[in-house]
């Protein structure tokens, strides 16, 4: 594939209306965008269209690819249009996934750089959770019987975090050594992308803020049961001064030169799954139409976007896109993986149950959907009529989206389907799928029933407790971070399809205050994933004129 020469960055900046000044050039191609772009006049009708799909499958249905290729159709056609994506982790770049800049024409670039280290705010986070971590071990270190905190070792949650897929990490014993390795205990590694400081970044509306969540943000307890946090260890304001540079979004480029806003990453079955609330802020004020999206299904990160994300930055989508391949709902229909890509009506239309199941919820939440065929080229025409008819009779249109192979061409249908639907649309009322003053109990069966399809929660002892515990001590009346397997909207990853009759498992809880909502971990879910047997990282490699090869499918 012939690559076009990436565009100045100032250029970039330009058609997006950026003030010189508030552009931060990092290196040739990329930059970070000083807040103050904010104080600035609005340029933009902030027009904003989430991007979701269908429950992930092994065979694929690209909702980045075609959340690049929508925002470049939209550009073709002539609108301020702007996407506000995540930026990719390690672990899943070197684990299952791959690159996550998109792929064939609809790409992200400089998509190496984006995909490692990109402007290291991922490694800035790494380290102002772990400086939060070496400071709690030191307290633990000096503590006396007289010790104004008291934090009891049993009682710290604090964990450490990597940038990786590091199953070995899950569990660790810290503090070996005798006197001079600190207070034994026993701790954990969270992947960064998990780490309550990656949705504190994610969530702070400016650098107050952040420094405000991050001294709020629970460690542990002391012998009495009393939270201790980071400020009280006086911890927040070094955070703050590492995370200084990371909370600036960061400015790249389409393959076809259009700008895109890329910045935070935390993931949408362990966390929050959505970009930061001031990269949106600000394509909304830069742009028309500004192209976001959650990650994994609109179980995970599209409920979370609207739960989390809206209520904390005051927005609301205009309308939603759910992506979804043949491939994919036919897998969703009892399909091997390798025989998707054949035609197969009686696979597709069972597995159509499971694109229902998210069009049935975006309703639930007073969407307007628009279902994207990610299209390939041997796909079925009376197929993707089948599609076309039952996405109709919940009242979303169907567009073929062909973003990877054509670019911004590929996209034009999707995106004069979204474009006719949010320049004509009212301003939207938000609708949540619970209220705050609800019990925490309420706000996960409420999520359980209306997001999955459940029939109701069950709630194992400690978890039950913990949650008891939060509304008698100060923390109650915050949203929750539903955890669970990104395979099923159930929270056993072995049901795919729409599973019916079935009730999801709340084994535990944790409280991130920083972030301001209650974490609730269902199933089996880990937040440290492990690497498969033949990590990606294998396919890595770099050649003699230095350019990286392996990072994207594609490549």
């Amino acid at each position: 594939m012939v690559k076009l020469p990436l565009r100045p960055i100032a250029d970039v900046a330009a058609d997006l209306g950026l003030h010189p000044d508030d552009v931060i050039p990092y290196g040739r191609d990329k930059a970070k965008v000083d807040l103050a772009a904010l104080d600035r006049p609005r340029r933009g009708k902030g027009k904003l269209v989430l991007v979701s799909a269908i429950t992930p499958t092994p065979a694929g249905e690209g909702k980045t690819t075609t959340s690049i290729g929508l925002t470049m159709g939209l550009v073709r056609m002539g609108r301020r249009a702007v996407c506000a994506l995540r930026e990719p982790s390690l672990g899943p770049v070197f684990g299952v996934k791959g690159g996550g800049t998109g792929g064939g024409r609809a790409q992200l670039v400089p998509s190496n750089e984006i995909n490692l280290h990109f402007t290291g705010d991922l490694h800035a986070i790494t380290a102002a959770n772990n400086l939060l971590a070496a400071i709690v071990d030191n307290e633990l270190h000096f503590a006396g019987p007289d010790s104004a905190l008291g934090l009891d070792p049993r009682r710290t949650t604090w964990r450490r975090a990597i940038d990786m897929n590091d199953r070995a990490l899950r569990d660790v014993v810290v503090g070996l050594g005798g006197r001079n390795g600190g207070v034994m205990r026993e701790t954990g590694f969270d992947i960064t992308a998990a780490s309550e400081v990656m949705a504190v970044l994610c969530l702070a509306s400016s650098r107050q803020d952040l420094q405000h969540r991050l001294g709020r943000i629970v460690v542990g307890r002391t012998h009495a049961q009393k939270p201790v946090t980071a400020d009280d260890l006086g911890a927040a304001p070094a955070m703050a001064a590492l995370l200084q540079d990371a909370l600036l979004p960061n400015l790249v480029q389409t393959m076809e030169g259009g700008p895109a806003l890329v910045h935070g990453g935390p993931f949408a079955n362990i966390a929050h799954g959505c970009s930061s609330i001031l990269a949106t802020r600000l394509a909304m004020h830069q742009a028309d139409i500004v192209v976001t999206e959650g990650g994994f299904g609109f179980d995970l990160g599209a409920e979370k976007f609207l739960d989390i994300k809206c209520r904390a930055a005051g927005v609301w989508p205009d309308a939603a896109v759910l992506v979804a391949t043949l491939r994919a709902l036919k897998f969703h229909g009892g399909v091997d993986p390798k025989e998707a890509g054949k035609p197969n009506a009686e696979a597709l239309e069972k597995g159509l149950a499971n694109l229902e199941r998210h069009l049935e919820t975006a309703r639930f939440f007073g969407l307007q959907s628009i279902v994207a065929i990610n299209a390939f080229d041997n796909d079925e025409a009376s197929e993707i009529e089948l599609v076309r008819a039952r996405a109709a009779a919940l009242g979303a249109p169907v567009a073929l989206c062909r973003g990877f192979a054509q670019g911004g061409e590929g996209a034009r249908e999707l995106a004069e389907q979204v474009a006719s639907i949010v320049e004509g649309a009212p301003a939207p009322t938000a609708r949540f799928a619970y209220a705050l003053e609800d019990s925490y109990t309420t706000k996960i069966e409420q999520i359980a029933r209306h997001v999955y399809g459940a029939d109701g929660v069950d709630f194992e002892p400690g978890a039950r407790a913990d949650l008891a515990k939060l509304e008698t001590g100060g923390h109650a009346g915050l949203p929750v971070c539903m955890a669970k397997t990104q395979l099923s909207v159930s929270d056993d990853p072995r049901k795919q399809g729409r599973p019916t009759g079935f009730r999801v498992t709340v084994r535990q809880v944790r409280l991130s205050a920083g972030a301001g909502f209650v974490v609730a971990l269902l199933g089996d879910v880990m937040t440290m994933p492990g690497l498969p047997k033949i990590p990606a990282a294998r396919n890595v490699r770099i050649e003699a004129d230095g350019t990286i090869r392996g990072l994207m499918q594609n490549d």
